[in-house]
């Protein structure tokens, strides 16, 4: 059970702030909360659509069904899962954005069954053993048919090694692995830089991995988004005034406090609130403080929660200064950095309609 104080207004009538919580989460929701995000929570094979101009989309779904098929079969026991497991699917999806990698992957994931499955995007599944430990995270998982790795990253070296010896552990296991790639905004479409850096981190996997890659457009046709609407504070007050399901914080009070909370909990400190206000934002100069930012879009975007922000920063409003520094957007994890841009951007717009219908 996780233990975090209530979302809503508190005994002066003031909103809720996340900077009150405090929650700790047993390593069981830990391991509970590794699905499909919600985006995709109804997806399946029969959903996915592929494009008859790119036969690779069709020829990845047909080889994730015959995995899925492989994976659904019942494991008769310890004996026979050690043999079967130099025979584990091992399976890279690598294309650019908005090609079905996700969408494939979820489907994957549904098709074998929650109860044999752990999905998980790569920041997820190193918070994990951050929070569990090494030896723990590989008896947790090592029970499981299926292992999803979404947005496999390569811009930290010891994640990236931890993460290799990791997939070793769980392979020799006779857990199957799918993956896909991360591939950087600058490079839309260029999946096999991805694909061949993923393999040589992997060195000792390497053999054992079926890259399957996936040709085609964004079906989103958007680009990477990295101005988001802003709001003065007033209006943001107002809108989340009187609702119990929303939070006000600060944004320097909120990044200090996210320094004191493991990124594992970010989810659980978002437990109840359905939207987040945030005042007196500006551009993120620090990385660690900006690495932590980063988590916490992610888990907003994962929730679908909206947010409404008010400060001087160029995440709207035309003042041609971003949240995160040119240096980090050029550094070794953009990638990280582009996508919560893209993605707080997506949950500022919300923020700021529902500020409008107001």
């Amino acid at each position: 059970m996780t233990t975090a104080e209530p979302v809503g207004t508190d005994r002066t009538g003031a909103p809720a702030s996340l900077t009150a919580r405090h929650p700790r989460v047993p390593a069981a929701r830990l391991l509970a909360e590794l699905v499909p995000p919600r985006h995709f929570a109804h997806e399946s094979f029969e959903t996915y659509r592929p494009d008859p101009a790119h036969p690779s989309q069709a020829r990845a779904l047909d080889r994730l069904r015959e995995v899925a098929g492989t994976l659904a079969a019942p494991v008769r026991g310890g004996w026979w899962r050690r043999r079967s497991a130099a025979d584990a699917p091992a399976v890279y999806l690598d294309g650019g954005f908005g090609v079905g990698k996700t969408h494939l992957l979820a489907s994957l994931a549904h098709a074998v069954g929650h109860e044999r499955t752990t999905y998980g995007t790569f920041v997820e599944l190193t918070h994990l053993v951050g929070a569990l430990g090494f030896a723990a995270t590989v008896d947790a998982l090592g029970e499981r048919r299926l292992l999803c790795i979404d947005e496999f990253e390569l811009d930290d070296p010891g994640d990236t090694v931890m993460m290799s010896r990791l997939l070793r552990e769980l392979t020799d296991r006779g857990v199957a692995i799918a993956a896909t790639s991360n591939t950087l905004p600058d490079a839309l479409g260029e999946g096999r830089f991805a694909a061949e850096d993923f393999l040589r981190e992997i060195q000792a996997l390497a053999a054992r991995f079926e890259v399957l890659r996936i040709d085609g457009e964004d079906h989103r046709h958007r680009d990477v988004t990295t101005h988001a609407a802003t709001l003065d504070a007033d209006a943001v007050r107002a809108l989340v005034a009187g609702r119990d399901d929303a939070a006000l914080d600060d944004f320097d009070t909120l990044l200090g406090h996210l320094a004191g909370v493991h990124p594992s909990r970010y989810g659980a400190l978002l437990d109840g609130v359905d939207l987040v206000g945030l005042t007196g934002v500006h551009q993120v100069t620090e990385q660690d403080v900006a690495l932590r930012l980063v988590v916490l879009v992610d888990r907003l975007y994962d929730r679908d929660v909206p947010v409404a922000l008010a400060g001087g920063v160029g995440v709207g409003g035309g003042t041609g200064t971003d949240l995160f520094t040119d240096e980090m957007l050029a550094g070794g994890y953009r990638k990280k950095y582009y996508r919560a841009l893209s993605r707080l951007g997506a949950l500022a717009a919300e923020g700021a309609a529902l500020a409008a219908a107001r």
